[in-house]
C-alpha cells in the first residue's frame, strides 16, 4: 500500500505543478508520439489500436547516453524488466543474462518475447530467443513495445508482447553527423560515430558502435562492435525502396556464481541481418513486400569450476532465420481500414562439438522448421470517430504441429477528445523452438505451441491542455501447454504440461510542467500465482529532466521490489532502488561534455543469483553533432 500511496501523491503534485506551469504559459504542450505501426503495420493513431501500446522517443534515449538499448526500456516501459549480471554486455550463455520479461512472461531461454527491427522478427534459429547485445541505442529512431499478446500480426514468440525497434533514416534534407566517445569505471570506454545524408530521393544512414569494459570481477571482459547501414530510394510517387545491413561481433566472459567462480567460460559471437523492402503507397492502399535474412555464428567455451580442467572441446553452432513478408492496408470507405497479410518465415542451423584434438566432430542437430500464416484485420470507426471497433484473426500452419487459429478483438472509446477507454481480449502463442524438440537430452519432437489469452482494459486521459498525460491500465492473462522438463520414465523430456496466471496494473504519466522542466514515470503491480525468475512483483521508475540551452539535468530513481532470484521450496527475493543522474553542457553549438553516475547511493544488489551487480559507478565523454 505504502507504494500505491506514493504515486498517488506523485499524482497529485505534478496535477497541482502542471495547473501552475499553465498560467505561466497557457501554450506548453506535452509532445507524444501518438502514431505508431506496430498495432496494424501502418501508421496509425496509437488510440485507434486495441494493443497497449508504449513509445520511448530518441529523446528518451539520448538522455540516458546508453549504448545497449535494453536497459533503457527496462527503465521507461511499465511491466517490462531485463536481467542483467554486470556493468555492461549480456552474453548468452549460462547465468540468464539479457532474458526480456513483460508481466511476468518471458520464457527461459527467453521464447516468449519478440523482438523486431523494422518490423522484421529477430532471434536465434536454433535457441529461439532474441539477441540483446546486437540491439543498439544509437541505431534506434524509437521503439515500440506492446505490452500484451501480438501474435495475431507477428505470429510465433510474440505471445507475451513484442519490442519493435524502429531504426534511424536520414529523413531531412543534407547531411548529419554525430559522434560520442566516453569513458568510467572499471575501464570501461564506449565509441559510438553515425553519419547520414539525403539528396532528392535517396537517402542513407551508417553507423558504428565500439563498447569494451574489463568487468567489475575477475573472469568478466566484455567487447563488442556493431556496424549498421541503411539506404531508402523512392522509385515515383507511388514506390520507394529500402534496404539495411547490420552486423554484431562480441566476446563476452562468464564470471560464474560468487560461490562458485568460473574461468574461461566466454562466448565468441558473430550475428548479422539484413532485409529489403518494397512499400508501396496510393490513397487508399499502402504496404510492402519484404524480405529479411538473420544468421549467427556461436562460438562457445564452457569453461569450468574450481578443481575442473579446461574442455577439451568447444560448443560451435551457426543458425539463420530467413522470411518473407507481405501486407496491404485498404481504405475502401471513410473510417474503415482492413489489413490483409501473409508470411513465411524459416529458422534453423547446426549445432556440434568441435573437439581441441582433432576427434570427429559430434554433430547435435542440423535441420529446419518454417511456419506460414496469414491474417485479417479490420478497423472500423463509428459515431464520429467516438468509438472504434477492432476484429481479426490469424491462421497459422507450423511444420511439425499443423495448424492454429488466433483471434483477437478489441474496442476504443473517446468520450472526450483527451479522454481513451481501451479493452482487447487477444491471443498468443509461440512454437516449440528446435532445442527443445531435438537438441539434449530432454528433446521432444511432438511438442505443441505454447498458449497464452490476455484480457485488458486502459484508460488514457490527457490533461492541462495536454501538458499532462495519465496511463492506467489493468490485465489479467492466462497461460497453457507451457514447455516444461519433466521426468518420464526415469529420463527427463520437454513435455507440454506447464500453466500460468499473471494479473496486474500499470500506470503510467508525462508531464511538461514548463518550457524547462519534465517529468515522466511509471509502476507497474504484478501478481504471478506460480512465480518466475526476472519478473519483480513492483516496479517504479521516475525521471526528471531539466534544460536551458546551455543545460540539461537528467535524474532517474528506479525501485525493484519482489523480484525473484530463486523459486521453488528455496524461494529468495530481493529489493532494491538505484539513483543515476546525468549533467550535460553545450560547450558549443555542435559540441557537448557530460558526465553520468549510475547507483550513486552505491546500493548492494542482485538481479541473478550469484552475480553481484557492481556499485556506483561514474562516465564521463564529450559528443559532437552536425546537421547541415
Amino acid at each position: 500500500m505504502k507504494y500505491t500511496a506514493i504515486i498517488i501523491w506523485l499524482t497529485l503534485w505534478v496535477c497541482h505543478n502542471a495547473s501552475y506551469g499553465q498560467e505561466q504559459k497557457a501554450d506548453t504542450a506535452l509532445v507524444l508520439q501518438e502514431a505508431v505501426v506496430t498495432g496494424n503495420r501502418t501508421l496509425v493513431n496509437r488510440n485507434n489500436v486495441p494493443m497497449n501500446i508504449t513509445v520511448v522517443g530518441r529523446n528518451e534515449i539520448e538522455n540516458s547516453s546508453e549504448s545497449a538499448l535494453l536497459p533503457v526500456l527496462s527503465e521507461r516501459v511499465p511491466g517490462l524488466f531485463v536481467s542483467e549480471r554486470g556493468i555492461t554486455g549480456f552474453g548468452v550463455a549460462s547465468g540468464a543474462a539479457g532474458g526480456i520479461s513483460i508481466r511476468g512472461i518471458g520464457g527461459s531461454p527467453n521464447t516468449q518475447m519478440l523482438v523486431l527491427i523494422d518490423g522484421h522478427p529477430q532471434f536465434m534459429g536454433l535457441m529461439g530467443h532474441p539477441l540483446p547485445d546486437a540491439y543498439v541505442a544509437s541505431d534506434v529512431e524509437r521503439v515500440e513495445v506492446v505490452r500484451g499478446p501480438a501474435s495475431i500480426l507477428y505470429g510465433t514468440n510474440a505471445m507475451g508482447g513484442v519490442i519493435n525497434i524502429i531504426t534511424r533514416k536520414q529523413n531531412r534534407e543534407g547531411f548529419s553527423l554525430n559522434a560520442r566517445a566516453m569513458g568510467g569505471s572499471y575501464n570501461t570506454q564506449k565509441y559510438m560515430a553515425n553519419i547520414g545524408g539525403r539528396k532528392g530521393r535517396v537517402d542513407a544512414y551508417a553507423s558504428v558502435n565500439h563498447d569494451r569494459t574489463d568487468g567489475d570481477r575477475e573472469n568478466s571482459k566484455f567487447h563488442i562492435t556493431n556496424g549498421f547501414a541503411n539506404a531508402g530510394l523512392r522509385l515515383s510517387e507511388h514506390f520507394r525502396f529500402r534496404a539495411d545491413i547490420s552486423v554484431a561481433g562480441y566476446v563476452a566472459e562468464n564470471p560464474g556464481m560468487i560461490t562458485k567462480p568460473m574461468f574461461d567460460n566466454t562466448v565468441d559471437v558473430l550475428r548479422g541481418m539484413t532485409s529489403a523492402s518494397l512499400e508501396n503507397e496510393f490513397r487508399h492502399l499502402n504496404g510492402a513486400l519484404a524480405f529479411f535474412y538473420n544468421w549467427g555464428d556461436h562460438n562457445i567455451n564452457d569453461g569450468y569450476t574450481t578443481g575442473g580442467k579446461p574442455l577439451d572441446y568447444r560448443y560451435r553452432s551457426r543458425d539463420n532465420a530467413y522470411g518473407l513478408l507481405f501486407y496491404q492496408i485498404v481504405r475502401p470507405w471513410q473510417g474503415n481500414m482492413v489489413t490483409l497479410g501473409f508470411d513465411y518465415k524459416s529458422y534453423g542451423g547446426k549445432a556440434w562439438n568441435r573437439f581441441l584434438n582433432h576427434a570427429p566432430d559430434k554433430i547435435m542437430v542440423d535441420t529446419s522448421s518454417y511456419d506460414l500464416g496469414g491474417y485479417a484485420i479490420m478497423q472500423q470507426n463509428l459515431f464520429k470517430d467516438r468509438l472504434t471497433l477492432n476484429a481479426g484473426g490469424r491462421l497459422e500452419h507450423n511444420k511439425s504441429y499443423g495448424n492454429k487459429w488466433i483471434p483477437q478483438i478489441g474496442l476504443a472509446i473517446r468520450p472526450t477528445e483527451n479522454f481513451v477507454i481501451k479493452s482487447s481480449f487477444s491471443k498468443g502463442f509461440r512454437n516449440p523452438t528446435i532445442r527443445e524438440m531435438f537438441m539434449w537430452a530432454p528433446a521432444n519432437p511432438n511438442l505443441k505451441p505454447e498458449e497464452m489469452t490476455n484480457y485488458e482494459v486502459v484508460l488514457e486521459h490527457y490533461l492541462f491542455k495536454r501538458s499532462l498525460y495519465l496511463e492506467v491500465s489493468g490485465f489479467i492473462a492466462d497461460g497453457k501447454n507451457l514447455i516444461q522438463t519433466q521426468i518420464i520414465n526415469n529420463k527427463p523430456m520437454n513435455v507440454n504440461t506447464g500453466s500460468f496466471k499473471n494479473k496486474g496494473i500499470e500506470v503510467a504519466m508525462q508531464a511538461d510542467l514548463s518550457g524547462k522542466f519534465s517529468l515522466s514515470g511509471n509502476y507497474s503491480w504484478l501478481y504471478m500465482k506460480i512465480p518466475v525468475l526476472n519478473a519483480p512483483e513492483r516496479q517504479l521508475y521516475v525521471n526528471a529532466n531539466f534544460h536551458t540551452p546551455k543545460w540539461q539535468v537528467n535524474i532517474g530513481y528506479q525501485y525493484i521490489n519482489g523480484l525473484y532470484l530463486v523459486t521453488g521450496k528455496n524461494a529468495r527475493q530481493e529489493d532494491y532502488g538505484l539513483l543515476n543522474a546525468k549533467v550535460s553542457y553545450k560547450l558549443f553549438p555542435a559540441m557537448t561534455i557530460f558526465a553520468k553516475g549510475e547507483n550513486l547511493t552505491r546500493e548492494k544488489y542482485q538481479i541473478l543469483d550469484g552475480y553481484p551487480m557492481p556499485g556506483a559507478i561514474f562516465f564521463g565523454g564529450l559528443h559532437l553533432s552536425i546537421n547541415r
